[in-house]
């Protein structure tokens, strides 16, 4: 269904308003964007290129482009590589698509996820399960755009099934563990009880009587801290000392989301 969506969206967007096709090739009489037929030669793209400049829009293109069909295949493949510890552009020399397409692919993937992270409902006897429901949490730290602007991840981890029930992006001020809070699902918030470190911040948070604030060596939070490693070796841009760190903090926050869906959805099935 996503595929379909965005693949029938790609295929309008990359019919030219104004042009003539010549065997596999596009050729375009006129601005793209405006329909103007007056334009210059300007510069040329990465590959070497001839590119043209509009003189009445700041639309820029070119002139003779062969217009780009991606498979079903490619776009399955597509989805899982973005579910491992590649970068976009290492993407983009593997599978052979352009980055502007696999931002504008990413960005629909992102958009059609379920705010609930497709965490799976509670099932059996409701009042012997709340009995048992465990949470985990926990928060790791990592930077966007550079190392000097630094933001947590929070989350949130059922012990019995794995999932993850919720995540936030933020500060490590007790603002970002509220919203935290707020984001994990309302019979977690009433009869779970929560396992985190010793961080002042959950104590304002978390109702007393339903939080355990406890040192590492209790490994009473091992669950969550293990799946910050997995997002770290996963997800790319998470990993320690590498280039793939992210630039935009939205993109950050929806790989992490994505991956995060995916990984719920193969706890449920395990």
């Amino acid at each position: 269904m996503l595929r379909s969506r965005f693949h029938a969206m790609v295929d309008e967007n990359q019919q030219p308003r104004q042009g003539r096709s010549t065997g596999a090739l596009i050729v375009r009489d006129a601005c793209p964007a405006c329909g103007a037929t007056r334009f210059k030669q300007n510069g040329q793209t990465p590959n070497g290129t001839q590119q043209h400049h509009c003189k009445a829009c700041p639309r820029q293109f070119v002139q003779c482009a062969e217009p780009y069909r991606s498979s079903e295949e490619t776009w399955a493949l597509i989805e899982r590589v973005l579910r491992e510890r590649i970068s976009l552009r290492g993407i983009c020399r593997a599978v052979g698509v352009g980055l502007k397409w696999l931002r504008g692919f990413l960005v629909h993937c992102v958009e059609a996820l379920p705010d609930q992270l497709h965490v799976q409902p509670i099932t059996g006897n409701a009042d012997i399960m709340l009995q048992r429901l465990e949470v985990e949490a926990d928060e790791m730290r990592r930077f966007v755009q550079k190392k000097a602007n630094k933001h947590w991840i929070w989350l949130a981890m059922d012990v019995k099934t794995r999932q993850v029930l919720a995540f936030h992006v933020g500060d490590r001020s007790r603002r970002s563990a509220k919203r935290l809070w707020t984001k994990i699902p309302e019979a977690y918030r009433q009869q779970a009880m929560f396992y985190t470190d010793q961080y002042v911040v959950y104590a304002g948070v978390l109702p007393a009587a339903q939080h355990n604030a406890i040192h590492k060596l209790a490994r009473r939070t091992t669950h969550v801290e293990r799946f910050n490693n997995t997002l770290r070796q996963r997800v790319s841009r998470l990993a320690r000392e590498t280039f793939s760190f992210s630039k935009n903090l939205a993109n950050q926050i929806g790989i992490i989301k994505y991956f995060i869906c995916h990984y719920n959805l193969t706890r449920a099935t395990a």
